[in-house]
């Protein structure tokens, strides 16, 4: 708090209340030092100190109220005032008392007194607000104006957590959203939409134009079907494009038994491991570069679906099975991680009884029938033809929908 600035009678009281706890204990000589500071800080009579250190420091209901200031003149005005200017919030309002009373008077529309208009120029901010949220409440509005409880309506109805590190039951998914852009966010442009599962590694992706609902709600279905495990939670960050009321009702009408969190705002890593595969499995192939048109959208689909037998049959990774707190000798501490044999995505997701025997068939009929090394030489050839492809005309409209649905 600046040093000019005032404590406030809030302020003061809970300031008064830890010192009270030290002045009852205290001794007469100490008594004098603790009053000489509380004087110095609250600027308060030392008498005034001494009495509320023997008594209660809640603050006392005021037994008489005080009489109405304005009256209805000044209440009436502001009304018509206020009517005039579209009921502005009371900050834009009550500068503009005065000059808009003499406007509206040589229009004809009120009429004031010398002593209203010297009551307008006087009457505080929150006196407008109290005289305002009477009528305000039967104001029909053009628009819903909802404040942030409203706002955050689809938020508040999803709760916030990490999933696990050590999660032992696939099908726990943390999704994100990689925008490519470029420099630029004008537009529509390509969005890659990447699910990663805690427990085995498992990552999907797909690209998608734009990010209205209805093309994130085609990739969330295509993508669950393409699984060969069901979804138990989805778990993205706070953006619109997963939660709104359309996916949220995809989710919990369509696709039965998923639960649904979020991590805390500005914590990336609440997900961390979908946060590492943005940067390895798609910055690392397409960088920042604007892609922004169907075919490329199409195009990086092909990729993607290469990269989804590469990575999940062929890659090993490794996972994390202990953390351990060490202490330094100079006293400082650090984390000691340990982590297990690495085994592909598949391997880990064959260990548990997640898989159905048929899918799993399916899914060891085309590995053995892959070469990984053509496989990942032709995701490296893919690459160049992606950009080698034009960006959008500007002012050419992008038939979205029904191209990525053919």
């Amino acid at each position: 708090m600046p040093a000019d600035d005032k404590m406030t009678i809030d302020e003061r009281r809970k300031y008064l209340r830890q010192m009270q706890k030290r002045y009852g204990g205290a001794d007469r000589s100490t008594r004098e030092q603790l009053l000489d500071e509380m004087e110095h800080v609250t600027e308060l009579h030392r008498k005034s100190l001494i009495r509320l250190m023997a008594g209660r420091l809640e603050r006392q209901p005021r037994v008489q109220q005080r009489g109405r200031t304005y009256g209805p003149w000044v209440a009436g005005a502001v009304q018509v005032i206020a009517e005039s200017l579209d009921y502005p919030c009371a900050e834009r309002l009550t500068p503009n008392l005065v000059w808009m009373a003499n406007h509206l008077a040589a229009q004809g529309e009120l009429q004031v007194t010398p002593e209203v208009l010297a009551q307008l120029g006087e009457i505080s901010l929150s006196t407008v607000q109290r005289l305002s949220a009477d009528w305000l409440r039967d104001i029909p509005r053009r628009l819903p104006r909802g404040g942030p409880e409203r706002a955050n309506q689809v938020l508040r109805e999803v709760p916030m957590k990490r999933i696990a590190w050590d999660e032992s039951v696939p099908g726990h998914f943390e999704v994100d959203l990689v925008h490519h852009c470029g420099p630029s966010a004008s537009g529509d442009y390509v969005h890659t939409l990447q699910m990663i599962d805690v427990c085995t590694g498992w990552s999907e992706r797909m690209a998608v134009l734009g990010r209205s609902y209805v093309v994130m709600q085609d990739a969330f279905r295509w993508l669950s079907c393409r699984l060969p495990f069901p979804v138990l939670e989805i778990h993205p960050d706070n953006g619109s494009e997963f939660f709104n009321s359309h996916l949220l009702r995809f989710w919990k009408d369509r696709v039965q038994g998923v639960a649904l969190s979020r991590s805390r705002p500005y914590q990336k890593n609440d997900n961390r491991f979908v946060e590492q595969k943005n940067a390895t499995l798609v910055r690392a192939y397409l960088g920042y570069d604007r892609l922004d048109t169907v075919e490329q959208t199409l195009a990086l689909n092909r990729l993607y679906h290469q990269m989804w037998i590469y990575y999940n049959l062929f890659q090993p990774v490794l996972h994390q099975v202990e953390k351990t707190l060490l202490t330094l000798e100079d006293g400082s501490t650090r984390i000691q991680r340990r982590h297990d044999t690495a085994r592909t995505p598949f391997e880990r997701l064959c260990e548990t009884t997640a898989i159905s025997p048929q899918r799993r068939a399916e899914i060891e009929a085309l590995r053995d029938r892959t070469n990984p090394r053509h496989l990942r030489q032709e995701i490296y050839d893919a690459i160049p033809r992606l950009f080698d492809m034009p960006n959008a005309v500007p002012g050419q409209p992008q038939n979205v929908y029904d191209t990525l649905r053919a």
